[in-house]
């Protein structure tokens, strides 16, 4: 079973799912789009992420969260919301700037 990682590089364009898969060729334009502090992209992997509870008996017996199950889903997710990011900036980047 590969080991989930959920990880960034801006500088080369990668997002990093797990120690098989790594997205390649993100455009600049896509990291730029910001939900508040954050770039869209950063927001998903964020959500994905495996939080482990601090309460044990949670942890035991209700934590059934395992990435792979979702692992397709977010990859489709990203390509569609770096689509989303590149083009919202492309238009923002034709809007005069507001005085």
């Amino acid at each position: 079973m590969p080991k989930t990682n959920l990880r960034t590089d801006k500088a080369s364009g990668t997002i990093e799912i797990d120690s098989h898969t790594t997205l390649t060729g993100v455009p600049a334009h896509a990291w730029e789009y910001k939900l508040g502090n954050r770039s869209a992209l950063e927001w998903i992997l964020d959500q994905y992420k495996k939080k482990k509870p601090s309460d044990a008996t949670i942890a035991e017996r209700f934590n059934t969260y395992k990435f792979e199950d979702y692992k397709e889903e977010v990859i489709e997710l990203l390509k569609r919301v770096t689509n989303v990011s590149v083009k919202t900036m492309e238009i923002l980047n034709q809007m005069p700037n507001a005085d």
